[in-house]
């Protein structure tokens, strides 16, 4: 019983979070030009974490009944993606800063913080999938195998992010080509902006 609870979280969990987004874009650009991977990977990790949590805690229903929360919520998170999908679109065409070395700007750690968690906590579907969706099907669950269902979805998220993080390496021979950054440059900021569309209508 509680091996099928666990088995179910980590399936619904991993559907979820496999879906092409701003943040699983962002974490795949870090692991690409090796930047900051594990302060990226680990910032994402915890915050799906403590969403799952919260998320069979029951305050997705909170966050679905607070219309004023998730109006904030999707203004600022596509204001933000606009302007993360400009950025993007900007260095795709700016030829005259891409190099085989990398091709992408470098980071402090402070702004590869502040862009991690501006890409999860400002993204109204974060709290839509993670702790709305999530929370209510865990609420249908057995009280005794709710944890091990919340685990399950935990354990997605780890597997995912390491794999997306670190796997993205394996790449590297073919983005040592700057037209290969110019084109997921391009991609990129093609995700952001319709995500950032699909917020406000």
């Amino acid at each position: 019983m509680m091996f099928s609870a666990w088995l179910k979280g980590l399936g619904l969990g991993g559907s979820l979070i496999m879906a092409i987004g701003a943040q699983n874009a962002h974490v795949l650009r870090m692991g690409l030009s090796r930047q900051h991977l594990g302060l990226t990977v680990s910032l994402c990790i915890l915050a799906d974490v403590l969403l799952t949590a919260a998320g069979v805690a029951g305050v997705g229903a909170l966050i679905e009944a607070s219309p004023v929360l998730m109006t904030v919520a999707r203004w600022a998170g596509a204001a933000f993606l606009t302007w993360y999908g400009i950025r993007a679109w900007r260095a795709a065409f700016a030829t005259d800063a891409l190099h085989a070395a990398g091709g992408v700007a470098v980071l402090t750690w402070q702004q590869a913080t502040l862009t991690i968690l501006a890409l999860t906590w400002l993204n109204p579907h974060v709290y839509l999938d993670t702790v709305v969706l999530l929370g209510s099907i865990a609420s249908q669950q057995e009280p005794v195998t709710r944890p091990w269902f919340a685990v399950g979805a935990m354990t997605a998220s780890l597997l995912w992010f390491l794999g997306l993080g670190y796997g993205a390496r394996l790449l590297s021979p073919v983005f040592a080509n700057p037209r290969a950054w110019r084109v997921l440059d391009g991609i990129i900021g093609g995700v952001m902006l319709t995500l950032a569309v699909s917020l406000v209508i």
